[in-house]
């Protein structure tokens, strides 16, 4: 029975914030995407925050729950890729860029508004068992968030940041990346494995900090 308890804490505090912050990354796509002249999203049933519409058997329920319920180091996982189709865009460079942009960016959002509640609540609220709770959730979701966005800004396809790298190099480079997509995806996927993007923890655990201080002062 406590193993129960203990799994299902664990899915409450990793699980469900790393679900709604890869939903509202994926919805971030489709809404900017939607704002840029494609609508794709929205009549393919992707423009929402219901994870079913986003979700990727394996990626999105999975390897992320296996990883929590056998405490596997490495924790991962992805959605379905957003649908866009570049010729509804005016100006598919300038445009992909902003779309591929709201994904990591929506992330950054979620964890400033995740690090305001823990302020307002760390300030204002008693040291209660539920509150520290709550508080040990939004650090979680604030370290999920600064995640996800820091992993997709890497500049490597299929991530976001690769797409938003494209609109800097010449169209015949960004064109050859396009092609080899398949080689830089599986260079991530080794990348991921070995645990050689550990390196990443070290920014998240610094806007982390600083995000939660600062919301402490303005609290």
């Amino acid at each position: 029975m406590d193993n129960f308890i203990e799994i299902g804490h664990k899915l409450a505090l990793f699980y469900v914030p790393f679900l709604f912050a890869l939903c509202f990354h994926e919805f971030a796509h489709g809404w900017i995407a939607k704002l840029r002249g494609d609508n794709t999203a929205e009549m393919m049933g992707r423009l929402t925050l219901n994870p079913m519409a986003h979700a990727d058997w394996i990626g999105t329920f999975a390897l992320p729950i296996m990883a929590i319920v056998f405490s596997v180091p490495i924790f991962f996982g992805w959605a379905k890729p957003v649908p866009v189709n570049i010729r509804n865009l005016k100006n598919p460079r300038v445009d992909m860029f902003w779309i591929a942009l709201a994904g990591p960016a929506s992330n950054i959002l979620l964890a400033v508004l995740g690090a305001l509640v823990l302020g307002i609540t760390a300030r204002t609220v008693g040291a209660t068992d539920m509150i520290k709770a709550l508080v040990q959730m939004l650090s979680m979701f604030i370290t999920i968030n600064l995640f996800l966005a820091i992993f997709n800004f890497l500049p490597l396809h299929p991530l976001d940041g690769g797409k938003v790298l494209a609109r800097f190099l010449p169209a015949s480079i960004n064109y050859k990346l396009e092609q080899n997509e398949h080689i830089t995806s599986l260079v991530l996927l080794v990348l991921v494995m070995s645990g050689s993007l550990r390196f990443l923890v070290i920014p998240v655990e610094y806007l982390h900090n600083l995000f939660i201080t600062l919301a402490l002062g303005m609290a």
